[in-house]
């Protein structure tokens, strides 16, 4: 049960991180080309990001007790911006699903 927690809160760093970098526009333009990034949605992607990093801080406190949950988190955090960064240089429409509720217009 301890890995599943493990995998959500990795999965959860991982979402968290591309909301937050999608909120940006330069990585915003990356993924939708020349569609303007609007305000709403920009601020819609911060909370979301904010949320899931702060729910993958709780899935690590699930795993395990709080002076090891707290570690492993900051690894996850390292991982999960590692992966997001080599994500939006190498392939940026893998974190199209992100966004796919955002309408193009």
């Amino acid at each position: 049960m301890k890995a599943w927690w493990l995998g959500a809160a990795y999965v959860c760093c991982v979402a968290g991180f591309g909301w937050l970098a999608l909120a940006m526009e330069s990585h915003w333009q990356q993924l939708r080309g020349a569609q303007p990034l609007p305000a709403g949605t920009a601020r819609a992607l911060r909370v979301l990001g904010g949320i899931a990093v702060f729910a993958s801080l709780l899935a690590c406190l699930r795993a395990d007790h709080a002076s090891m949950a707290a570690l492993v988190w900051v690894m996850l955090l390292a991982a999960a911006a590692l992966t997001v960064a080599l994500t939006l240089s190498w392939r940026p429409a893998l974190l199209a699903p992100l966004v796919a509720w955002v309408r193009a217009g």
